[in-house]
């Protein structure tokens, strides 16, 4: 959690690799896992690897209730799980996407108009931020007005993972943000019961049979949605903006030709990943790397690492926009693979197709960076710029 590390993490990241790949590390003890192979592993046996490890950051003794660890991210059970996932999938469908195209492309043309007129700007607060607020309130119809609240909320529940008992004033904010979304969140499903309108709250209200979920597996999901929904999306695009600020020539190679920024978003979500970690529980002893793991061990896989392993991409550490191949550990893998990852590029892909024809460049402002507190997603809480008009 050290500001250097928070920083750039991945000089640590390759060391580990080549010294020491599995590990115990503060907070903690846990075991890091930071290569390839082994993180694969992980992710794709839930068996031996379950996801109770990710519960206990999330769900740590002192928060007394979290209703995000309720949800289907921290459920292994096949059958519990896919029913959960094929009850709220609707939205991410490729139908759903296209007809939220539109709404999402007149947001993003709304702040690229904003920062070139500001020509200085918070990216993050002006362009990274609104996007993603904007497709979660048209998904669940909430006043636009929400948006600063969704980003504090969604900075306090991933902060909960770094808390510890120690951090009084962390943690107690932690505590009230978990009660005012369990509040707000509440209040929503009690109103769209009571007068139905055309969103997802009102949609999961209204499934019968094997679609129908309880009101806390809604609540649980609403939860998810609003964090995970709101944190990778705006770190995926303020990464993006970072790296194309601080490579200009590669800012021109994708002015020339836009049919390049699919390519430069998969390799974005290799060598910046927002998740850059996720967490499970040994449910026997396991020998990784050499290194036996007691059971009851809580190993953190480090997927950016993995996405960096030498023995997996040739030239890791340097961006690369002609690499070839899937990189989808920046979604996850397997059965916890992000449900939301479509609606993710979707977003990150309109905001560079609105910003980058209008735009010559983008200087890097003075200040330093300062990055989120986060056991598992790494991103800057600003990003200031000045962005030269095209």
């Amino acid at each position: 959690m050290s500001p250097e590390f928070r920083a750039n993490p991945y000089p640590l990241y390759a060391a580990l690799r080549r010294d020491a790949p599995v590990v115990q590390v503060d907070p903690g003890g846990l075991w890091a896992v930071s290569r390839y192979e082994d993180v694969m592993h992980i992710l794709k046996t839930p068996k031996v690897y379950t996801v109770a490890g990710l519960r206990l950051a999330a769900d740590p003794p002192w928060i007394g209730r979290n209703p995000f660890a309720d949800s289907m991210l921290f459920v292994d059970d096949p059958k519990y799980h896919g029913r959960l996932r094929g009850a709220v999938s609707r939205p991410f469908l490729p139908a759903s996407l296209s007809r939220l195209e539109p709404a999402l492309r007149a947001t993003a043309e709304a702040c690229t108009q904003r920062v070139l007129e500001r020509r200085r700007a918070d990216f993050i607060e002006d362009f990274a931020l609104p996007l993603p607020a904007s497709a979660l309130g048209t998904l669940l119809g909430l006043d636009p007005s929400l948006n600063p609240r969704l980003k504090e909320w969604s900075d306090g529940i991933v902060a909960i993972s770094a808390s510890q008992p120690g951090d009084t004033e962390q943690i107690a904010q932690c505590k009230r943000i978990v009660a005012e979304m369990e509040q707000y969140l509440g209040e929503l499903i009690a109103r769209r019961r009571a007068a139905p309108t055309e969103d997802l709250v009102s949609e999961l209200l209204q499934a019968r049979g094997e679609e129908s979920l309880t009101d806390p597996e809604i609540m649980g999901f609403l939860f998810v949605l609003l964090v995970a929904g709101l944190e990778t999306t705006l770190h995926l695009v303020g990464h993006s903006v970072r790296i194309l600020a601080e490579q200009p020539g590669l800012l021109a190679r994708l002015r020339a030709d836009l049919s390049l920024i699919p390519a430069f978003l998969e390799e974005v979500l290799r060598f910046e990943p927002p998740v850059q970690a996720t967490m499970r529980l040994c449910t026997q002893e396991v020998t990784l790397a050499g290194v036996t793991v007691p059971q009851g061990s809580v190993v953190m896989a480090l997927m950016a690492s993995a996405l960096r392993d030498e023995r997996y991409t040739p030239d890791a550490e340097h961006f690369r926009l002609e690499r070839k191949g899937p990189h989808n550990l920046g979604f996850g893998h397997g059965m916890h693979f992000c449900l939301g990852a479509p609606l993710a590029r979707l977003e990150a892909r309109v905001a560079l197709e609105s910003l980058l024809p209008r735009c010559a460049a983008l200087t890097p402002g003075p200040e330093p960076l300062a990055w989120n507190v986060s056991m598992t997603v790494r991103g800057v809480r600003s990003l200031p710029l000045e962005i030269h008009p095209a």
